[in-house]
């Protein structure tokens, strides 16, 4: 596992000693983080729901109900299956792009938190990016917010308990699934540095971990913003967990 939590990079650096001055330390750094950053979107950019939707269902969810490549319009459109083929496809491509980055520039896990120097953030940010502005579908995606909860759950997973069982209830009081995810994604940055500042005595959120961390709010918020506008007006569609006859 030290590999995974000090990364390709500490080795070649520390053990292999296969660069001698600063500035070969940092173009192996750079052409590591370029690697991770290019592989982390092209895999984001990969959309399990598009996929699912044509070798499963024969359509296209963008031509279904609010034309959202994404997790609620499956459920919305497919039922449970539909939802759950998207879900493990979301959750791996966004696993594969840390477990990869980890191993270039490691995991840095500590006290139930990934504390590197943001790599593995930047990672899901840009598998976040890929997935809401596809390469491959002409930059036309989803909402991030599966992929962005994935990358929560890997790299700060006690905090993110607590924010699951905030977006539950909301989305349980309100039936919004949107409305959920924005609360939660606001309340992410503030919930992360509160918990690194409890368990840490008094420590301060790194400051690129805490820019990711601002940033995944901010892409949350601003996919979602025709989701608060029908929200204000009351013409935003209702989550139903009632089982779909193909199911």
């Amino acid at each position: 596992m030290s590999i995974l939590n000090d990364g390709l990079i500490y080795l070649l650096v520390n053990k292999y000693h296969v660069v001698s001055t600063e500035w070969q330390y940092f173009a192996l750094l750079l052409t590591f983080v370029i690697l991770s950053i290019a592989a982390s979107y092209f895999l984001g950019s990969i959309n399990s729901a598009i996929i699912v939707s044509r070798l499963v269902y024969g359509e296209d969810v963008r031509t279904k109900g609010s034309g959202n490549a994404g997790l609620t319009n499956m459920h919305r459109n497919y039922g449970n299956k539909g939802a759950l083929l998207t879900l493990l496809g979301d959750a791996s491509k966004t696993a594969i792009a840390i477990l990869f980055t980890a191993l270039l520039l490691g995991f840095g896990y500590n006290h139930g938190i990934s504390l590197n120097d943001g790599y593995c953030y930047m990672s899901g940010l840009f598998v976040a990016l890929g997935h809401v502005f596809p390469i491959y579908y002409g930059f036309k995606g989803g909402k991030g917010v599966l992929v962005t909860a994935i990358t929560a759950m890997i790299l700060t997973p006690l905090p993110s308990l607590f924010l699951f069982v905030l977006f539950v209830a909301v989305v349980a009081a309100s039936k919004y699934v949107s409305l959920g995810s924005v609360t939660v994604a606001v309340l992410y940055p503030v919930v992360v540095s509160g918990y690194v500042s409890f368990v840490f005595g008094g420590a301060k959120l790194p400051g690129i971990l805490a820019l990711c961390c601002i940033l995944f709010s901010i892409l949350i918020v601003w996919c979602h913003r025709k989701n608060l506008q029908r929200i204000s007006d009351r013409t935003e569609n209702k989550i139903s967990f009632k089982k779909k006859k193909d199911d």
